[in-house]
């Protein structure tokens, strides 16, 4: 996976926020009821309250500043049913666009001042008028971002005098279609909402192993081969952008003040491209673009010629559609294993006089090659590189942007040689394509677990850059949105927010001013603004305190507790009606002592409801264990060769190995599994026997196999699920002793995830315990 960012302002200017508070203005500390996302610099709360009401004046003094009001008005007649005149001068009730060009301002800095009789935006630039009416806009009620006409709503926003700029000049967001496609609608649904948050850049990533997403006219086979993947369950995937499209994408963002910056990976994560033209690797076989996720070992050859002219040759397409000054050039994750075996490469090193020291090998001293081979060439195009922080590896070059998504270790060093730096560290909550809420509840991730609150807390300068003096090489923040498991653009919003809000603060708003606290009351009011844009963003589930489970066994009765990831009310329902905001308020725990369906769902401030979490609470009599003879400890398995997806198609199978297992990760340890899955034969496997239960009492079991049976009874179904996490929990009561089990394994790629990859376990923990164990060799009997 990967990283990005770039762009700062640090230095306020004092004598630009002006005037201080006269006795009728009361300063915001707090922000206490400006809902503004992110947090200005400086708020001053004046008496009284502007009201829009139709045929309102809009005045600039400037062409461009006339292009920018036009956009707003437009926004504002969608959903207040408002028109707008533009007049040729200021007057009571206008809404003023001033641009001052001789103002000493920063590029992104403004003033917004509202009264009673009017609204007016000062700035030095276009940006700043754009960024002052964005904030206008989150004075006004949060309806307003709909586009379709909203009735019986107060259009006034709160007087106030605000004095705004960022802390960052790099503001940035990653958008992966590669490994699934990106819809161009849904790429400007995502740059309207950036715009709305004064996000200022793209970072779209559009050349990976799964996927070519761009069309180059010189090189038709990367759209028509490299875009079209066939996936482990047999069906095709595909997908890329006409230039024709890129240009439509790249002005919409330029309108928003957005700069779209592209990424051309290389010289690893290159299969798609690969795969088209196999010449390009280093043994130059034939090929398919990746169907797995992980790290591909087939890379481009730097040994051979071509690939710089196959390089050269499409960014000479790609750099006219991308005005802006940075172009990505990927360099991580690039496994250099085919260039120790390379002739060419190998040549390479020794022409070039490569050599390894005690910090680089001779391998990486090339990746640091082809680093500054994409270098010249993007020179001569005027473009600047910025490549992911293993472009470190073996030296770089003094102009190059380093992103740090390893953690921050990369963003240190490379401050400390110099080089400018993007903070997007994974593991500080810069990736969102991690888990927000318990991963039972959730829809499948990469792992990871990231609250929005933990994203807030980011601080992209470390301590160390500061008491060194090398802050000021620290350009910008960026999120990163891998869509790996974002199999449709749902998914993708899902993740991305709220927590794109937390990074848009985390950008904009100086560090001292910030307040999570404060930041979460004002993510109610921002979620509604979300709703207008059509956003499909995070409501956090209910969960059960040790784990959230879907079908809870007990024997007498049973408290069910619940808790949220922020502080939200949550409603429940116990006679299988669904829960609306009338319903029943959880206020403590659930006391069930017979069957019933749980219905329990979150309730937001604005009224909308997340989904529904169906429990079904079972009251059952312990199952009683079975009176047999055991002959040892393990299980018996027979295990059958090919690709099956449900539990059903085993009954056609016809040749059957049988065998005894010891462990159960032996049920997927009968086939080698590899980094590429290429040529490993799938198979299935059956193992039954008998599980020992130490006491009476209800246990909960967790399994990533397709299937987990306990006395003849189907406890873990996990058919049609993507097999990365177990998400099937479930619970039974059961007698002291041996308990029937059976465990179903099928060998397939869905989702892109391997089953093979998982270790065959089943887990198991009492009711009341907190953490599950893995079932051993020792509990388990034939």
């Amino acid at each position: 996976m990967k990283k990005f960012i770039l762009m700062v302002c640090a230095t306020l200017l004092l004598n630009v926020f002006g005037s201080k508070a006269s006795s009728s203005t009361s300063q915001l500390t707090s922000n206490n009821d400006i809902n503004i996302i992110p947090k200005p610099t400086s708020v001053e709360k004046q008496k009284g309250k502007f009201k829009l009401v139709n045929a309102n004046s809009i005045y600039s003094n400037t062409s461009e500043g006339k292009i920018i009001a036009e956009l707003f008005a437009s926004k504002l007649q969608a959903s207040t049913g408002y028109d707008f005149n533009f007049t040729e001068k200021e007057k009571t009730g206008n809404i003023s666009l001033i641009m001052n060009p001789k103002l000493m301002y920063k590029e992104d800095q403004y003033k917004l001042s509202v009264t009673p009789k009017g609204v007016s935006v000062l700035a030095k630039t276009p940006k700043g008028l754009f960024y002052g009416m964005q904030s206008f806009m989150q004075l006004l009620p949060p309806q307003v971002e709909s586009n379709i006409l909203q009735t019986n709503i107060d259009w006034s926003a709160p007087c106030v005098t605000i004095n705004d700029e960022p802390r960052f000049g790099y503001r940035g967001v990653m958008l992966d279609p590669c490994r699934h496609f990106i819809p161009v609608e849904n790429v400007k649904k995502q740059l309207d909402v950036m715009a709305l948050f004064k996000m200022n850049t793209m970072h779209f990533h559009l050349t990976d192993d799964q996927g070519w997403r761009i069309e180059i006219k010189k090189y038709p086979k990367l759209t028509e081969i490299g875009s079209s993947r066939i996936d482990g369950e047999g069906t095709e995937y595909k997908g890329y952008y006409t230039q024709e499209e890129i240009k439509d994408i790249v002005k919409y963002a330029s309108d928003r003040f957005i700069t779209v910056i592209p990424e051309l990976e290389t010289p690893g994560h290159e299969l798609a491209a690969i795969s088209a033209y196999p010449h390009l690797s280093c043994k130059g076989e034939d090929t398919t673009p990746r169907i797995i996720w992980g790290v591909e070992d087939i890379v481009m050859c730097p040994g051979k010629e071509d690939m710089f002219t196959f390089l050269e040759d499409v960014i000479k397409e790609m750099e006219p559609l991308f005005p802006g000054t940075y172009f990505h050039i990927g360099g991580d994750e690039c496994p250099k294993s085919s260039w120790k075996n390379c002739e060419k490469c190998q040549a390479r090193i020794k022409a070039e006089n490569l050599t390894a020291d005690n910090k680089h090998t001779a391998e990486e001293r090339l990746q640091s090659y082809v680093i500054g081979r994409m270098e010249n060439i993007l020179a001569k195009y005027g473009k600047k590189i910025i490549g992911w922080d293993e472009i470190l590896e073996g030296g770089l070059s003094s102009n190059a942007t380093v992103m740090s998504w390893r953690g921050e270790q990369g963003g240190i060093e490379a401050a400390l040689q110099n080089h400018d730096v993007i903070m997007t560290p994974g593991g500080n909550g810069m990736y969102l394509d991690t888990y927000q809420g318990d991963r039972n509840n959730e829809p499948v991730a990469i792992g990871g677990f990231t609250t929005l609150e933990k994203v807030y807390s980011y601080n992209p300068v470390p301590d160390t850059l500061k008491s060194m003096n090398k802050e000021h090489f620290v350009k910008g923040v960026q999120c990163n949105n891998w869509s790996e498991y974002m199999y449709n653009t749902d998914i993708m919003e899902y993740r991305m927010y709220p927590r794109l809000l937390a990074v848009s603060e985390i950008a904009w708003t100086d560090l001292g001013n910030k307040d999570y606290k404060d930041f979460e009351r004002r993510i109610n009011d921002a979620q509604i603004r979300l709703d207008g844009h059509g956003i499909n963003y995070h409501i956090p589930y209910p969960e059960q305190l040790n784990g959230s489970c879907n079908f809870v066994a007990f024997t007498d009765n049973v408290d069910l507790e619940f808790k949220t990831t922020r502080p939200y009310d949550m409603v429940y329902t116990l006679d299988g009606t669904e829960p609306n905001i009338r319903s029943a308020k959880y206020s403590g725990p659930i006391k069930i002592s017979e069957s019933k369906i749980l219905k329990i769902r979150t309730l937001l401030p604005s009224g909308k409801m997340g989904p529904t979490r169906n429990i079904t609470v079972e009251k059952q009599n312990l199952s009683p264990a079975s009176l047999v003879k055991t002959q040892g400890n393990g299980l018996n398995m027979k295990m059958t060769m090919g690709t099956y997806f449900k539990s059903s198609e085993l009954d056609n199978a016809k040749d059957w190995k049988k065998m005894n297992i010891k462990e159960l990760k032996e049920i997927r340890s009968q086939v080698e599994s590899s980094e590429s899955m290429r040529g490993v034969e799938q198979y299935s496997a059956i193992a039954t026997g008998y599980i020992n239960i130490p006491e009476d009492g209800v246990y909960y079991f967790s399994s990533e196999n397709e299937q987990v049976w306990i006395d003849g009874k189907l406890l873990i179904n996990n058919e049609g699920e993507v097999k990365r996490f177990s998400r099937k929990d479930s619970s039974m009561a059961l007698a002291k002793g041996l308990h029937e089990i059976k465990v179903i394994f099928l060998g397939h790629i869905m989702g892109g995830w391997p089953s093979m990859w998982n270790d065959g376990s089943v887990k198991i923990k009492k009711a009341g315990e907190k953490n599950f164990a893995y079932v051993t060799g020792e509990q388990l009997f034939y």
